[in-house]
């Protein structure tokens, strides 16, 4: 019983943290656009 409501909690916050992620998704790929015209060192650029 005990293994059913562990399984059934970590489908759970697998699911909201995918719903999440899906949600914010447009937003992370803006923030990654500017960092890139910033030129911030962390993020790697493809040269052209």
């Amino acid at each position: 019983m005990a293994k059913r409501v562990l399984i059934a909690e970590a489908l759970l916050v697998a699911g909201l943290a995918t719903a999440v992620l899906l949600r914010e998704m447009p937003g992370l790929v803006r923030e990654v656009r500017i960092w890139r015209m910033v030129g911030l060192p962390g993020v790697t650029r493809r040269r052209r």
